[in-house]
């Protein structure tokens, strides 16, 4: 780590020093993990440890794990295969909501030019998924339901197990993106019965490029890269087989700790939310205020816009995200916070902080004594802002 503070864990996480070793130890050995002699067996029996230790993570067997290189691609090969599935089943209705991470709009948007249909549901003012709206979506007998366990910009975490059931009682089948999920709170797939689940190996302390998804036994899949044997045919390509073994090491970690994690995140997450609420007046939070991850805080400043904010932070050494990370450089407002009503100045000026294992008291505490200054001043410059309105 470095001198400055970082608050954009739901970005990107650093590698944990543990990791980093192991990591470091993995990358000598460059055999590939395929070959049948001693050096590629060994490379492949470190996959298949770390098969099993990112199953553990989220309770499911291992031979229903396949890697991949992060949750977009997880995302991505679950929504391609209804292309197929939907001439198989004789459906062609897709549910997922507004408030997904861009690669599943994307993709969803990709069905649509090979004749399936796509239902975007509405959110409440917290982000959670209106039961009604998804009640009445599902009476149309869709192929798929794809929802987010937790949002990456506020946090709200949905009820997947219920979500789930209601999908299957309507003979759909349903998957969650969770990689935000994933090492932050209790993900165990198995009571949830979801049929796919994403994941993402830099969300948890582990290096960029392996993710993960899981295919529940008998659920139908195609493969997104076609070409040689790896992963049962489903996924071609050379393993990473160093990335890999350090994935099974982050998951292993983040088990461990993931009880203490919750504990301390929420701690301090608390501690931020309280002090912004004390010594900035006129602030809104987004998200939910009980079902949230407990290292999200989405935070609105009327009066201040957003990229003003942040480059205010940067000065003062702290990162932060205006919004999804994955959206950085466009001045569309997040469409997360459209999505819970918020309006377009509104969305503008809004913050996530995003905590994580490495975040202090300390950081937290010199946040609170210079941020609201920055503030202070971005609204007298602004002629928008009226105080109390």
């Amino acid at each position: 780590m470095n001198d400055r503070i970082y608050l954009d864990y739901n970005a990107t996480t650093p590698l944990s020093d543990e990791v980093l070793e192991f990591y470091k130890e993995k990358l000598s050995s460059y055999a590939n993990a395929s070959s049948l002699h001693e050096d590629g067996r060994s490379a492949r029996k470190d996959i298949e440890k770390a098969r099993a230790q990112v199953a553990a993570l989220v309770n499911v067997n291992p031979d229903e794990i396949l890697f991949t290189s992060g949750g977009s691609e997880s995302n991505n090969t679950v929504l391609n295969s209804m292309i197929a599935e939907s001439e198989k089943r004789g459906r062609n209705l897709v549910i997922t909501t507004q408030i997904e991470h861009p690669c599943i709009l994307e993709a969803s948007k990709r069905l649509v030019s090979f004749g399936l249909e796509v239902i975007y549901l509405p959110v409440d003012e917290y982000g959670c998924v209106k039961t009604e709206e998804y009640m009445k979506a599902l009476e149309k007998k869709p192929l798929l339901v794809s929802i987010m366990t937790a949002n990456n910009e506020i946090g709200t975490i949905q009820d997947i197990k219920k979500l789930a059931a209601l999908a299957h009682d309507a003979g759909a089948l349903f998957h969650t993106d969770a990689v935000q999920a994933a090492g932050k709170i209790k993900v165990d797939l198995a009571d949830w019965n979801v049929d796919y689940a994403s994941f993402s190996c830099h969300k948890i302390y582990g290096p960029k490029g392996v993710g993960a998804l899981y295919i529940k036994h008998g659920s139908p899949i195609e493969p997104l890269i076609r070409g040689g044997h790896q992963e049962k045919g489903l996924r071609a390509g050379t393993y990473n087989a160093p990335a890999i073994a350090a994935f099974g090491k982050a998951a292993e970690l983040a088990l461990e700790e993931l009880e203490s994690y919750g504990e301390r995140t929420r701690e301090l997450r608390n501690r931020l939310r309280n002090g912004l609420l004390a010594s900035i007046p006129d602030i809104k939070i987004n998200g939910h205020p009980a079902k949230v991850l407990p290292n999200t805080l989405d935070v609105s400043f009327p009066g201040a816009e957003g990229e003003s904010i942040l480059l205010h932070l940067d000065l003062l050494g702290v990162d932060v995200s205006t919004g999804s990370a994955c959206a950085s450089g466009s001045l569309e407002p997040s469409h997360v916070l459209l999505a819970i009503g918020l309006g377009p100045e509104l969305a503008h000026g809004s913050i996530r902080f995003s905590l994580g294992k490495y975040t202090t008291e300390d950081e937290v505490d010199y946040l609170l004594k210079y941020f609201p200054g920055v503030i202070e001043r971005l609204r007298k410059m602004s002629s928008a802002y009226c105080a109390g309105k």
